[in-house]
């Protein structure tokens, strides 16, 4: 057994209990990677997050015996951080400085590319996935690139551009102070923060792996806290 397959292996044994799942691997040449813990530099970094509602019902349990800030970076971090040592490696989290390029990874790793709504859109998950965290290592590991075709290229009809009532998505980019005026509206307690941001819902890719409704509850508090 290599060291792909034995890292992987326990990855997937150590995470995927819990939902989260091995997103793709990015190697970098010498010098190129982000800082590992001893100073040198990471020869690969591999990716981890959820697809679709993976995380949420072993998340939700956990909730409950947390009473404390940014309860799913916590939580998060508290499978992620062990295994790290466990592995030799160092972790990266998309909340905590020094802020590593998670968008950049997840494009060179899927070949994923922004949708309208600044979210990357995968081919078979459309925008219900997300990163947690990942782990660098001092050495590559030997993984293809995944090379995605970008679902907005064929997608004649665009419902996001239209589905948002404030008005905030289209092609040059997303309105981000526009987006927060609406979420601080009452409009927007019968709508975004009820059933989840309507542009994001109303894209056609990946439907099934729409996050269920207390997800998206959750995310759109986080997002206007």
């Amino acid at each position: 057994m290599n060291a792909l397959s034995t890292i992987l292996r326990q990855i997937a044994a150590a995470l995927e209990p819990h939902g989260i799942l091995v997103r793709g691997v990015v190697n970098f040449k010498a010098g190129e990677g982000p800082s590992l813990t001893g100073g040198s530099c990471a020869l690969s970094v591999i990716l981890l997050g959820n697809v679709g509602g993976s995380i949420w019902p072993v998340f939700t349990r956990w909730q409950k015996t947390y009473d404390g800030p940014d309860p799913l970076d916590t939580w998060s971090k508290q499978l992620i951080r062990p295994l790290a040592e466990a592995l030799g490696a160092t972790a990266y989290f998309p909340s905590d400085p020094p802020w590593q390029p998670f968008q950049r990874w997840a494009m060179q790793a899927e070949g994923l590319k922004p949708s309208p709504l600044g979210i990357l859109i995968h081919p078979e998950y459309g925008l219900w996935h997300g990163y947690r965290g990942a782990l660098a290592f001092p050495f590559e590991i030997d993984a293809p690139v995944t090379k995605a075709t970008h679902p907005c290229d064929h997608c004649h009809g665009k419902p996001c551009l239209t589905a948002c009532p404030a008005g905030a998505i289209n092609l040059t980019g997303f309105d981000v102070p526009a987006c927060r005026t609406y979420l601080a509206s009452e409009s927007a307690e019968k709508t975004c923060m009820i059933s989840g941001c309507l542009a994001r819902n109303a894209c056609p890719v990946g439907e099934k792996f729409r996050y269920p409704p207390e997800q998206l509850q959750f995310h759109m508090a986080a997002l206007v806290s």
